[in-house]
Parts: structure tokens; C-alpha cells; sequence
């Protein structure tokens, strides 16, 4: 690598703060410019644009040549090793809806293994980092997965795919295969948010399929650092994912498919 991980963590987390910006600058307000994308369930505002064209601006302003991955623009190619993997604004269905729960998401990858993560939820001022190998911190301390072995006193996350009302392969199985043996379930609205959430143990464990790369990026990232473990439970519904502690993902695994 011919990269100063740190320093570059710290741009990275001067950019989702900017990106954070961009958010509050429009929520709650009426110029949102919604709009939608694959189904009536997707939608895009003018705040992830206006922050995906920043971070991409000030990726290829410091690293001209490192690749980018953006949710609305698409990949962005590079002649290095190097790649970065943006959500501008996650969660954007919370903030249309004026809800507080919606985060920024920056990954780094060289040579396809994630290095990087910020997840910023700029509402909450929550700032989540990781570096490969350095473990996993929110506002600069560190966080540690949950460490329950049950399902009986879990509280886990998990959300539906787009396509949920012309798809029966949705998730509804499974939460209500789980659903009886749970605490209790949360729906955040946010993949970057339900991981962190997981990683710093608010959450017990977290389960979802049909996610893309930029949503869970940095997310697994920094889950990984806190000390849990996130693993694929299918190969054909996108990226579908369980992240917890190890125990608590063969639990889960074990009731959902």
C-alpha cells in the first residue's frame, strides 16, 4: 500500500461531514426534488445527489486515481488498486419522510478488500470509523460487539428489498419465523446504521438480503473491527448478510433463509 491509512481516514471523515451537511440542509425542508428510481419504494433526493457529486468532487480532487463507487452515479474508473464505495445518503426513505435515522457511508478498498469505514449519522452526530486491523470506534471510542448467546433476549435488525411488493422472497418469512423467539425487532431504514448499531452492541445481531456494495461497505467493515463477524446466508438474492457476534449469527442463521 502507498497510502497513509489514518491520514486518509481523517479526510474521510472530514468528508462525511460535509456530506452530513448536505443532509441537514434540506431536512425537514419542502425542495427535496424526490424522485424514484427501481420501484415506487426507491427514491433519490436532491440531497443524495448534491452529496454524492461532493464526495466523488473531493475523492478525485485528493486521489485522481483511485476508482469510485457511487450509488446514483455508478463506478467511476481508476488506474490504481484503489477503489472507494459511497452511499451519499443512506436511509434516504427516513429523510424524505423528515425521520432522523439516515447516515453517509465511505469504504475504501485496495484490491478488493475493504480497509476503510465511516458511517456518519449527522441527526445523532455519530461518527463510526474502522481501519483495518485498529478496531472500531464512535466519536473517536472504541465499541465491541453485544455479547448475548440467545435469541430470548435479543433485539436484532433487519429490512426489506425494494422489490418486497412484487417479490414473495422478501424477508416476511423469515421475520416471522424469528419474530416469536426475539426481545423484539427493529427496523432502522438504514443498512450502514443497522451494522454500526450492530457494532457497537445497541443491536444484537443484524440480518437482510438483496443489499448492494455501497450500503454495507464500510458497515462490515467496522462491524468485523468490533469484534463480530459478518457472513453471506444465500448467493442469489444480492448481498444478504448476518452480522453479530458468532454465536448469535449461527442463531439467526439457523431460523432464517
Amino acid at each position: 500500500m502507498d497510502l497513509d491509512l489514518k491520514e486518509t481516514l481523517d479526510l474521510a471523515t472530514a468528508w462525511a461531514l460535509k456530506a452530513g451537511e448536505i443532509h441537514l440542509s434540506y431536512f425537514r425542508k419542502r425542495d427535496l426534488d424526490i424522485h424514484t428510481k427501481s420501484t415506487v419504494y426507491d427514491v433519490v433526493t436532491r440531497a443524495d445527489k448534491e452529496a454524492e457529486a461532493f464526495l466523488i468532487s473531493a475523492i478525485q480532487a485528493r486521489f485522481p486515481q483511485h476508482a469510485v463507487l457511487g450509488e446514483e452515479t455508478g463506478e467511476h474508473a481508476g488506474a490504481s488498486g484503489w477503489r472507494w464505495v459511497i452511499d451519499p445518503l443512506d436511509g434516504t426513505n427516513n429523510f424524505s419522510q423528515g425521520l432522523p435515522i439516515f447516515t453517509v457511508s465511505i469504504g475504501l478498498q485496495y484490491q478488493g478488500e475493504t480497509v476503510l469505514g465511516v458511517v456518519y449519522a449527522p441527526c445523532l452526530r455519530e461518527m463510526y470509523t474502522a481501519l483495518k486491523g485498529e478496531g472500531a470506534f464512535l466519536n473517536g471510542q472504541p465499541v465491541h460487539v453485544g455479547n448475548k448467546s440467545d435469541l430470548e433476549h435479543a433485539v436484532l435488525g433487519t429490512g426489506f428489498p425494494y422489490d418486497k411488493g412484487s417479490n414473495p422472497d422478501n424477508n416476511i418469512a423469515n421475520l416471522a419465523t424469528i419474530l416469536p423467539h426475539l426481545r423484539g425487532i427493529r427496523r432502522m431504514g438504514t443498512a450502514a446504521y443497522d451494522l454500526c448499531c450492530t457494532a457497537a452492541g445497541w443491536l444484537d445481531g443484524y440480518w437482510e438480503l438483496a443489499l448492494n456494495l455501497w450500503d454495507v461497505c464500510a458497515g462490515v467493515l467496522i462491524v468485523e473491527e468490533a469484534g463480530g463477524i459478518v457472513v453471506p446466508f444465500r448467493n442469489d438474492r444480492g448481498i444478504s448478510i448476518v452480522a453479530g457476534n458468532r454465536t448469535m449469527v449461527d442463531l439467526i442463521r439457523e431460523r432464517i433463509n
